[in-house]
């Protein structure tokens, strides 16, 4: 019974969005390994941006910056 945790930033991923996910992950494990579509579980986790971290800095950080840096407030 494959499982399969997939975490994103919580950015506003939309539910069909989430539903092809698990959809397209499922398909992948039944086409490359021969999985029971009926036996894989796949749980997508949203994590807040100020919980997620790339060097030394949260997303939150980061996505500030970037805003910033294009003009937008």
């Amino acid at each position: 019974m494959p499982y399969v945790n997939v975490k994103i930033t919580r950015e506003g991923a939309t539910a069909d969005q989430k539903a092809s996910l698990i959809q397209g992950i499922t398909k992948m494990l039944k086409d490359v390994l021969g999985k029971d579509p009926q036996t894989t579980v796949v749980v997508i986790e949203e994590v807040d941006t100020d919980n997620w971290g790339i060097g030394g800095e949260s997303i939150t950080v980061r996505r500030k910056r970037e805003r910033t840096s294009k003009g937008e407030m």
